[in-house]
């Protein structure tokens, strides 16, 4: 009996040894948001810095920085916790018990295997080091170094065969000096010491120190995906409702073109005069006057606006005036609360997830330059992203522009040459002006085309009429429901002259109006000699 428990012991032992020798990665806790952070320790930024995740200090302050995509947290209760779970986090991986010992100057090509890798002083990083997992995504690599770490100029840590940048962990009881072009993977914590980072870094992890400056330079840093980290997926879209099926819209205001606009969905205004646009190439309706779909439309923009500006915001962004810049979001719902000046560009990052939702509060003007560029990159689609804006709005020539625009209470004073939207331009009061552009809304509605029409008599299915504009045919289209009813179709001119009454026997009845000159005319719906519905049609 006390062999077998003697064996029994070992064989216990030998497993947990092997289980703890291999590497496990620590409980990084509140850390985990965290791309910049020190426990104790100044926390600045000097050039153009992008940064995805929480930045801050327990016992300092953080300066120079400009828009971040996250929190700072300086002194606070969530930097309280963030040193607190920091202190953990480096106790767990200070224990991990060492599997190899490798040569202080790391990289060169050479390939290192998931395990526990202590250098008993200061350590550098030359050329490349690849960390080959082998195949499995959760294995881990820790670096435990005695002393100091440094790298040379365009040194960095490549990921294979499914390694993850959350499952590498550097120890480091010095200073961390990066040299510019450092291309760096994985939770760096630096013990009673500085992290400094240079132009050109990147790094895709956590720099956190327990008590040390840490001072970056032009860098772009970002917490990492995976290995349980929050799948992000925005806010829920707003229910733009009938403004689903417009492009350019006001709800009170003149809209007006000039030169060639190429335009996929309707154009409108429930309060104003339409003015330079060409139908032929308007892939939609052209609603020359108000009518019901342009009041429906009005109604639901009031909503979809309402939606967006009452949505609570996950990040503030600081610095309206400095907006672009190369800036990368994730799905968020962020806010400016200012004017905006947008140079350059922005890029919106989906992680993946092509149903993930941006929505952009900005309580002010906004103004781009020329050619800037809301980028689209790892699935973000251009129906998920939402502008909602309290002020005049102007995109300047040769912008490229992703998203639906709300405008309250302002102008889209001008959407100039050679701008591509690939969304709406929507407001709520105010004049809309646009100059050559290219802009297309979708997806567009199924039910678009009953929109522009009038149902009188609710117990009756609203016939479709298509398309319109029309040129050569008109097809009408009767529900089943309907069938065998006594139906009767009307076309009228501006001056009351009946161009067509015709009755409807079939579910699709095509209509020849090769005959009928260009202009705007007007339709009724008879049923049993009442008027059941009615709309507006535009011949080409």
């Amino acid at each position: 009996m006390k062999k077998y428990f003697k064996f029994t012991l070992l064989s216990a032992l030998g497993c947990s040894l092997a289980l703890v020798s291999f590497g496990q990665a620590p409980n990084l806790g509140t850390a985990a948001n965290f791309v910049l952070f020190s426990t104790n320790g100044a926390v600045s930024n000097t050039g153009i810095t992008h940064l995805t995740g929480n930045v801050g200090t327990n016992n300092g302050s953080s300066t120079g920085f400009g828009n971040v995509n996250g929190v700072m947290h300086d002194g606070d209760g969530v930097s309280a916790q963030c040193a607190a779970d920091l202190l953990i986090a480096y106790g767990q991986l200070n224990v991990a018990i060492p599997t190899n010992n490798p040569a202080p100057l790391l990289g060169n090509g050479a390939t290192l295997i998931p395990g526990v890798y202590a250098i008993s002083g200061n350590a550098s990083l030359s050329l490349n080091l690849i960390l080959d997992a082998q195949g499995d995504p959760n294995a881990v690599f820790i670096f435990q170094i005695q002393g100091s770490l440094s790298t040379y100029a365009g040194s960095s840590i490549v990921l294979t065969n499914g390694a993850l940048a959350c499952n590498v962990f550097w120890k480091v009881e010095g200073l961390v000096s990066m040299a510019s072009g450092t291309s760096m993977k994985g939770t760096i914590i630096a013990n009673n010491a500085a992290i400094e980072m240079s132009t050109g870094d990147e790094l895709e992890g956590r720099a956190l120190s327990t008590a040390g400056a840490i001072t970056v330079d032009g860098i772009l840093a970002y917490t990492p995906i995976g290995c349980g980290s929050p799948v992000l997926t925005g806010p829920a879209a707003p229910d733009l409702g009938a403004a689903a099926c417009y492009a350019i819209f006001s709800s009170l205001g003149a809209v007006t073109n000039a030169g060639i606009t190429n335009c996929t969905g309707d154009v409108g205004t429930n309060d104003g005069a339409i003015t330079g646009f060409d139908p032929l190439l308007i892939n939609g309706l052209l609603h020359l006057v108000p009518d019901p779909s342009t009041a429906q439309c009005a109604s639901d923009l009031l909503v979809a606006h309402t939606y967006l500006n009452t949505l609570p915001y996950d990040i503030e962004l600081l610095y309206p005036a400095e907006f672009g810049n190369n800036l990368v979001l994730t799905p968020h719902t962020y806010l400016l609360d200012g004017a905006v000046t947008f140079t350059d560009s922005v890029y919106l990052d989906g992680q993946g997830n092509p149903n993930a939702v941006f929505v952009i509060q900005i309580n002010g003007a906004m103004t781009t330059s020329t050619y800037s560029k809301v980028i689209l990159i790892n699935g973000t689609q251009a129906e998920n992203v939402y502008w909602k804006i309290e002020g005049a709005v102007t995109i300047n020539n040769y912008s490229v522009f992703n998203g639906t625009i709300i405008c309250n209470n302002g102008a889209l004073g001008a959407i100039n040459s050679g701008v591509q939207l690939n969304g709406r331009a929507l407001t709520t009061n105010g004049a809309l002006s646009a100059s050559a552009i290219d802009i297309i809304a979708s997806p567009i509605p199924t039910n678009c085309a009953t929109l522009g029409s009038t149902t009188l008599n609710q117990n009756v299915d609203a016939i479709r009429v298509f398309p319109n504009p029309f040129m050569d045919v008109l097809t009408l289209s009767l529900p089943d429901a309907s069938l065998g009813n006594n139906y009767t179709f009307s076309l009228v001119n501006p001056m009351g002259q009946v161009l067509m009454n015709v009755p409807i026997t079939q579910a699709q009845t095509v209509l020849k109006t090769d005959d009928i000159p260009a202009g705007i005319y007007f339709y009724t719906l008879y049923h049993q000699d009442s008027e059941v519905q009615t709309g507006l049609l535009i011949s080409q």
